[in-house]
């Protein structure tokens, strides 16, 4: 990058952006810088105040830890020792810090309970190490909890439960003590790396960069990763990929989708679904069974020894109603919209709606993906 010009790259940029394509998207839109991500971190805690409602005492694990915490503090208690702590709950807490986050910072905490703890309402979290996938230490968390759910029982047993209490949040309830160690940032080489994996779409990203900055600076290495050769100097990269990020782009096309989800009966449709030539009939047949009873007495006439008995006598009426909604031809190229139209004119469930575009799709007449979830 010995040859990047600052001036001559935000001229370029100036005619870039003003001949750029109205449907076109930025590249910070469709793409993440590889590096540029998330870190997860977890640690095992105990909260402290609560009303009664903490783990029990078959719950070994949750004595342990405080036995081991007041002992830290000069405390002794006797080896056999099993104090009962109902206003104390083990509970797991997680957070996510970004990768360029510094020491001091402050992070979300998130904590639940692995016990059988009813709530953490009123509860406190005591100090607790939350660690990252390599085992060290990055951040420290304490504080009161925000619970949004409750539970409440009565005296016969009976309980009721909003959303969920036990679990909660602590806002900013983390400080950072050490940066996630990044090494992306003293490559010279960056890679951007495709939210949704296109071949058109990585080829139009380096050629829109390759046009801006010059040939040979970015390469489209596979359908999902772009690499782009950046300044070293860490004010000259900042500037470059705050440029870089502002290309926009055409994004290439997806293949339309059909999303079906099986247990609720929703069906979503993406844009550019179309159907070849097709003809479909939908019947449907319908079987209704009415159950009646009436009492059958015996001949009174007979005299009080006449044979006989009182009866229910049951009696069922079936009826079948075979539903003909006809045959629907739907031409080359039909949009899918007009489809659920003539569907739903019949009156179709969305499980009927289902079994057509199976069909359809069995035969090979959607032109688009069909997703079963």
């Amino acid at each position: 990058m010995s040859k990047f010009s600052i001036a001559k790259a935000l001229g370029a940029l100036v005619s870039v952006v003003l001949s750029c394509a109205v449907n076109a998207v930025p590249i910070h839109h469709i793409t993440d810088v590889y590096g540029d991500r998330t870190n997860q971190l977890i640690g095992y805690g105990v909260v402290v105040g609560l009303d009664g409602t903490g783990d029990k005492s078959q719950v070994k694990f949750t004595q342990q830890s405080i036995v081991n915490m007041v002992q830290q503090f000069g405390v002794q208690l006797d080896s056999g020792s099993k104090p009962k702590l109902k206003n104390v709950a083990a509970v797991s807490v997680t957070a996510v810090v970004d990768s360029h986050k510094g020491p001091g910072q402050k992070l979300h905490v998130t904590v639940a309970s692995i016990g059988d703890a009813k709530s953490l309402k009123g509860g406190t979290l005591l100090m607790t190490e939350l660690k990252g996938l390599d085992g060290n230490v990055y951040a420290i968390a304490q504080g009161h909890l925000v619970v949004g759910g409750y539970n409440v029982t009565g005296n016969d047993g009976s309980s009721v439960t909003q959303n969920t209490p036990t679990a909660a949040r602590i806002p900013n309830g983390a400080t950072l003590e050490r940066p996630m160690v990044i090494g992306a940032d003293e490559d010279p080489t960056v890679l951007l790396q495709l939210k949704k994996p296109n071949y058109q779409t990585a080829l139009n990203i380096s050629k829109a960069v390759n046009r801006t900055f010059g040939a040979g600076v970015a390469k489209a290495v596979n359908k999902g990763v772009v690499e782009i050769q950046a300044p070293l100097d860490s004010e000259d990269r900042i500037m470059f990929l705050s440029m870089v990020e502002k290309l926009d782009v055409d994004a290439g096309a997806d293949v339309p989708k059909i999303v079906f989800n099986s247990r609720t009966g929703t069906v979503v449709m993406s844009q550019g679904v179309t159907v070849g030539q097709a003809v479909v009939s939908q019947g449907g047949l319908t079987v209704s069974i009415e159950e009646d009873q009436f009492v059958s007495q015996p001949n009174s006439i007979g005299g009080v020894n006449a044979p006989g008995e009182t009866r229910v006598i049951n009696n069922s009426n079936i009826r079948i109603d075979e539903q003909q909604s006809g045959a629907m031809v739907w031409p080359q190229g039909t949009n899918l919209q007009e489809i659920v139209d003539a569907i739903n004119k019949v009156g179709a469930s969305p499980s009927v709606l289902m079994q057509i575009l199976q069909a359809l799709d069995e035969v090979g007449a959607i032109n688009g993906e069909l997703m079963v979830i």
